[in-house]
């Protein structure tokens, strides 16, 4: 019979070429176990007492058929050594059996001398129950050359002959080829099974979208036109679809298909919670349950992450108390996982800690589940004495799942002083080529500050997968490379892999951790524009309403300036957690809508969310903005009472930055006296400063920033500051002096930068500088608005300038500032009318401020600017701050 598998690849297959590796001619005493192999000792057993010369060989046949059966593996082992021993010969129902014991076992020597007595005693080539057999002995053993010379051997294939190979193809991931051998058996003229639809459908499933469901749905339609949908069939096609996102289809299948059992539904739960279609999964499990069908522990262990997901604690212990209540907690192993995963992910940590203290028989998944646990919540030293206990104590060694949970513990734990050490042990284990555990490098080494490190090994990465480029996307934002983050976004939606036939565009779909990662760096350069992309992407992709996502879109619109939309998302955000109602607050504080901040803060309340530590922030930022001093004060002084929240360092930072603002300078120095022993007061000495900069308290000031320099020397702001209070007081030997201590300490200033994004790109300006293709055209546009500006009554504020210079020469420097070029560009390059956004990474200063205000009124324009702190909305001549900011 011509083979027709000439579409294999067959130079690449490994031994094509040598001799076959069982030789007919070996003596029957080879058939011994290798010393390292699963049945060495049972083998080396001395079989003379089991010999019995009575007994037939039917007899001997039915024992090793029956061990077989019995999953007695290394008892059949030696029920065939007997015979052999005895002289019985074996025939075409002992092979089998026999093959079928050593495949279970996984013993690959011992199967290749198993099959050198199928050609011993001529079963080689005639019978193809015992080929397809070896089929399945190779496949289990993961030899696949040896599954294909088997194969392409058989002189007569029959069905079961096709289900083997397709079936082992599809074990050693070969999607295309298993379909095209299901071509090659049609051509055949061998009628498929649904064993052989059940294959061919999980091939479909693993390929590309496109194709994946073009030849997904002609397996389905064939086998309606065949009669063949049984649930097997069923449960394959509906985790096809689910797969491939055709979720409408794989609920057509259930709904349509009455004999839906415990598989069909787990089937569809696990397809919903992978795609992140958290909602709708917990929604089929409780029709599931009002079918009366009971869950099991995959059931649970498949919908547990969503409760975690969707901080849906209540749900989660629910789930807990039902495995208790039914013992799959003390049976199954991944659901003890699942629910140490799930207490931990609810920050509920000493409750998966006392799951894990009650499972007795722990494998290394579960001590992987509590040793990330410790690590997601920061809990580093529980998370490295764990892990030491798991290798010292339990005698496990860690695998590639424990080290992703290990490397971010040792990155930030102060008692693992060596952090890049961890990678040294990493290359030790030889687990270094693992992607999830270059995934955890790379994050390791981005919060380490080396983003070239990380690149390196993204770049030399060959298979990354929607991790690898999420973590890169993380490591960019972390380190405030926000254009780069952007741009490998860009790339992961179109990058290109090499294939056989040369070079594809493969490309992966952003999921909700993408978009939750990079809309941060849309907000931090104020592109709105790619920002409405990102949230257009969402809302097709159903990830809008996911509530990470949408807290991201919050953020990012309010920190684009369009606080409206920025409250229509988050009234859209179906289940709110803390952190949206945090983010809104903080929305309304940047952009001065003190009262609104404060009236969600009771709405939070009513909606029974226990506002943080954050949300006290955000309200007292909002108060601070807005100048709603009293309001501040009232609700500082009763957080605790009413809200049972301990006021932090934090909050008394802010409480001086509402006083100092608002020119209560004195009172900010008294309330420094007042914060509790033991806080840093790092953050509330910054804000005392900052006030004394914009109301020229030199006393309060310079005890201000001797304290801050003591407690921070390396922070360049503080004597930025500190030299401009002496300045604006004339003193400009002090500003001098100040500057050369910042110099001699190696502290420098950062430079004003600010954004401004058009056509698709964000253009960045930096101040003094003219590196920009059109500095030239902007600063000759400035100085014919210049003009334009002093006729209208504009009078430059050169208090700002902080050199000793004349005031001709102060006005050339103000002109320079990175906002007004930022603004140029704006008025220059967009289309009249439209609204012109600009961000900035220091303070606004005066003479920008004031001139902003003249240029909205002169090119009849909303200036929308977002500098460190808040928003300024200019229009016609006027700021939404009242100038009081």
């Amino acid at each position: 019979m011509t083979s027709c598998l000439h579409f294999l690849p067959l130079a690449s297959l490994p031994f094509h070429s040598q001799e076959l590796l069982f030789s007919r001619h070996k003596p029957s005493y080879l058939l011994r176990a290798t010393p390292t192999s699963a049945t060495a000792e049972v083998i080396d057993v001395a079989p003379s007492k089991f010999i019995s010369q009575s007994r037939s060989t039917e007899w001997w046949i039915d024992s090793l058929r029956s061990k077989v059966r019995s999953n007695l593996l290394h008892e059949a082992v030696l029920v065939y050594i007997e015979m052999i021993v005895l002289g019985i010969k074996p025939d075409n129902f002992a092979f089998p059996a026999l093959l079928k014991a050593v495949a279970d076992l996984q013993d690959m020597e011992l199967g290749k001398q198993v099959h050198a007595h199928v050609y011993k005693f001529g079963y080689g080539v005639d019978s193809v129950t015992v080929a397809n057999t070896l089929v399945n002995l190779y496949r289990k053993c993961g030899d696949f050359g040896a599954v294909y010379k088997v194969f392409d051997r058989i002189t007569e294939r029959n069905q079961v002959s096709w289900n083997s190979m397709i079936s082992s193809l599809c074990s050693f991931e070969k999607w295309e080829m298993a379909l095209e051998v299901f071509r090659c058996m049609l051509d055949e003229k061998v009628e498929p099974s649904s064993f052989t639809l059940v294959s061919v459908a999980i091939a479909c499933s693993n390929l590309s979208i496109r194709e994946g469901l073009m030849l997904g749905k002609q397996v389905h339609a064939y086998s309606l036109r065949k009669g063949e949908l049984n649930s097997f069939i069923i449960n394959t096609l509906v985790a096809m679809y689910g797969k491939l996102g055709k979720f409408a289809s794989s609920k057509v299948l259930l709904g349509s298909f009455e004999g839906r059992d415990l598989v069909t539904w787990n089937t569809v739960l696990s397809s919903l919670c992978q795609n992140e279609q958290f909602l709708e999964a917990l929604e089929y499990l409780r029709e599931m349950v009002l079918e009366g069908v009971e869950p099991d522990g995959f059931t649970i262990s498949s919908v547990l992450p969503v409760c975690s997901h969707l901080e849906m604690f209540r749900t989660g212990k629910e789930l807990h108390a039902y495995a208790l209540k039914n013992g799959s907690l003390d049976e199954n192993s991944f659901v003890g996982s699942a629910l140490v995963d799930m207490y931990c992910n609810c920050k509920q940590v000493l409750s998966g800690r006392r799951v894990f203290d009650g499972i007795f028989d722990r494998k290394i998944g579960l001590w992987n589940a509590m040793i990330t646990g410790y690590a997601q919540n920061e809990h580093d030293e529980e998370a490295l004495s764990l892990f030491i206990e798991m290798e010292e104590n339990a005698g496990l060694l860690a695998n590639t799942t424990t080290m992703t949970g290990v490397v971010p513990a040792c990155v930030r734990s102060n008692a693992f002083s060596r952090k890049e050490a961890i990678h040294g042990f990493v290359m030790k284990r030889g687990l270094d080529g693992d992607r999830f555990v270059q995934n955890a490098l790379m994050d390791m080494y981005s919060r380490l500050g080396k983003i070239d490190i990380a690149e390196m090994i993204f770049s030399k990465m060959e298979d990354r997968d929607l991790v690898t480029w999420n973590t890169m996307i993380t490591g960019y934002v972390f380190s405030e490379c926000h254009e780069d983050a952007l741009l490998v976004l860009h790339k992961m939606q179109n990058f290109e892999q090499k294939a056989s036939e040369g070079v594809s565009r493969v490309g992966l779909k952003p999921n909700s951790i993408t978009l939750m990662t990079i809309l941060p760096s849309c907000a931090a350069l104020s592109a709105l524009a790619k920002g409405k992309e990102i949230h257009a992407y969402a809302i097709k992709n159903n990830l809008a309403t996911d509530v990470a996502v949408g807290s991201a879109l919050v953020d990012m619109y309010a920190k684009c300036g369009c606080l409206h939309m920025s409250r229509k998302v988050f009234d859209q955000i179906p289940m709110k957690n803390v952190i949206t109602w945090n983010v809104i607050v903080m929305a309304y504080g940047m952009h001065g809508n003190g009262q609104d901040a404060i009236d969600l803060l009771k709405m939070m309340m009513v909606q029974k969310v226990k506002p943080n530590e954050v949300t006290f922030i955000s309200v007292f930022a909002a108060c601070s903005h807005s100048g709603m001093v009293d309001e501040g004060l009232k609700i500082f002084y009763n957080m605790k009472k009413d809200y049972g929240v301990e006021p932090s360092s934090d909050h008394y930072a802010c409480v001086v930055d509402l006083l100092g603002r608002a020119g209560r300078v004195k009172e900010a120095y008294q309330l420094m006296n007042m914060i509790p022993l033991g806080f840093d007061k790092a953050g509330a000495w910054s804000s005392l400063l900052g006030a004394c900069r914009i109301h020229n308290n030199l006393e309060i000031g310079e005890i201000a920033a001797q304290n801050l320099i003591e407690l921070e020397p390396n922070v360049a702001s503080h004597y930025v500051l500190l030299a401009n209070i002496y300045s604006s007081a004339d003193l400009w030997d002090k500003a001098t002096e100040v500057r050369r201590k910042m110099k001699e300490k190696g502290v420098r200033k950062e430079p004003g930068c600010s954004w401004i994004e058009h056509g698709g790109e964000v253009h960045k300006f930096i101040a003094g500088d003219s590196s920009h293709p059109q500095s030239e055209k902007l600063h000759g546009y400035l100085e014919t608005l210049w003009e334009k500006m002093r006729k209208e009554g504009y009078i430059p504020d050169t208090s700002c300038v902080l050199h000793n210079v004349e005031e001709d020469e102060k006005e050339v420097l103000l002109c320079g500032h990175s906002e007004k070029l930022a603004l140029a560009f704006g008025i220059l390059y967009t289309s009249p009318g439209t609204v012109i956004r600009v961000a900035k990474n220091l303070r606004v200063c005066n003479d920008c401020h004031l001139a902003t205000k003249f240029i909205s009124k002169i090119v009849d324009r909303e200036i929308i600017l977002r500098d460190v702190r808040r928003f300024h909305h200019f229009k016609n001549g006027t700021c939404s701050c009242g100038d009081y900011w």
